[in-house]
């Protein structure tokens, strides 16, 4: 298969204190003055985001689809920012780009993940993919991805990020067309007459033996191995002390594995209860299912981005990338700080031959190829197109 040799991929960075230069810039290194389908548009919250989105309205002109949110640190080849705008841009034949965009009931999350695969109606192109940009801070988040799963099952694979605020968790913004919109999910339909890739890797191995959850109820763990939840969770890190002080100065990060056929779907274990002795994970964990507590070094860290962009490639049929959306858990970022998150970026960039990316640190990824739930945490998930 030949790619389309009139289509082309951009990526742009900036860190510009001032908003409307700062997206005016990332918005023409990604454009190069040629004329985009959809543009991406990730940022801080703390930028001013109506003149942000106005600049990058600017440099792509009047009929560009304009998508994107806030984030909790931006990527990109040139580099990993805070505070800063990462821009993504696409254009030529062979790209069809439809959105939706629905908000989210606080009690019915899922119905938004149902009605934002509407965009997928009458694309073309022969290779679809489903790209969700979602507020983080609505309750129950796996259950958008539920929702749209629901729809889409298995014919249309989904990756995606939740929106994050620079780690202030208020309040997360979402972006469609000129609009800057809060506890939105935006749906970017995008078609391809070329090859679509996706990578999912985390890097994180299992410490044995593993546990089964024996009572939970959503995203809360009550029991492991007919134990209670924090009991266990505190004697297998060897750590005497309440709920409070194993979460905010023993092991902040407890990352737990949930059995899958292609490998594990991480969930953050972040709070528990003295009282009743339970844990709180960042997203559902069944009763029955089978789980480890996961470990990582920088190194591994580092090795699981880079699978997930050799996954990505190898999803093009041998075709170059022409570039790569990335969503990149916030997790992984807090732990690559010290030196490490160029070394993350920089074994991105070889991985993918050099191919532009952009994207974001998230509060938790959307992946759903191969059967997997399609929610994940402390992981890369690489969007590739050739």
């Amino acid at each position: 298969m030949l790619t389309n040799p009139h289509r082309w991929f951009g990526s742009g960075q900036s860190n510009a204190g001032d908003s409307a230069k700062a997206g005016a810039e990332a918005a023409a290194e990604a454009i190069g003055g040629r004329p985009p389908k959809a543009v991406f548009v990730f940022c801080s919250a703390s930028h001013d985001l109506p003149a942000l989105l106005a600049a990058v309205r600017a440099e792509a002109g009047p009929d560009a689809v304009i998508v994107g949110c806030t984030t909790m640190g931006e990527l990109g080849a040139g580099g990993a920012t805070v505070g800063g705008v990462s821009v993504a841009a696409l254009g030529g034949d062979g790209f069809w780009v439809q959105t939706r965009v629905t908000p989210v009931d606080e009690h019915d999350q899922r119905a938004a993940g149902i009605d934002v695969t509407e965009a997928l109606r009458g694309l073309h192109g022969p290779n679809k993919v489903l790209i969700m940009l979602c507020d983080a801070l609505t309750g129950r988040p796996h259950e958008i991805v539920r929702g749209a799963y629901s729809v889409v099952g298995a014919i249309t694979p989904m990756v995606g990020g939740f929106a994050g605020d620079d780690r202030k968790y208020q309040r997360t913004f979402q972006f469609h067309n000129d609009e800057v919109l809060s506890h939105h999910v935006v749906g970017v339909a995008l078609g391809s007459d070329g090859p679509i890739g996706i990578g999912v890797a985390h890097g994180w191995r299992r410490t044995e033996p593993p546990m089964i959850v024996t009572r939970s109820v959503g995203p809360r763990i009550y029991q492991l191995d007919d134990e209670p939840a924090l009991d266990v969770l505190l004697r297998r890190n060897n750590f005497e002390g309440t709920a409070d002080e194993f979460f905010d100065q023993g092991r902040p990060l407890q990352p737990l594995g949930l059995s899958r056929r292609n490998g594990e779907d991480i969930r953050v274990i972040h709070a528990g209860d003295d009282d009743d002795r339970s844990v709180w994970s960042t997203a559902d964990v069944p009763e029955g299912a089978l789980v480890w507590l996961m470990e990582a070094d920088r190194q591994a860290l580092i090795d699981g981005a880079t699978w997930s962009c050799t996954e990505a490639r190898a999803g093009l049929d041998g075709l170059a990338p022409l570039g790569v959306l990335a969503f990149d858990c916030g997790g992984r970022r807090a732990g690559l700080v010290e030196g490490g998150l160029e070394e993350e970026i920089e074994a991105m960039r070889t991985a993918l031959g050099g191919a532009p990316f952009a994207g974001f640190y998230t509060v938790g990824e959307i992946a759903r190829t191969r059967g997997a739930s399609g929610m994940h945490h402390l992981t890369l998930v690489t969007l590739a197109l050739a």
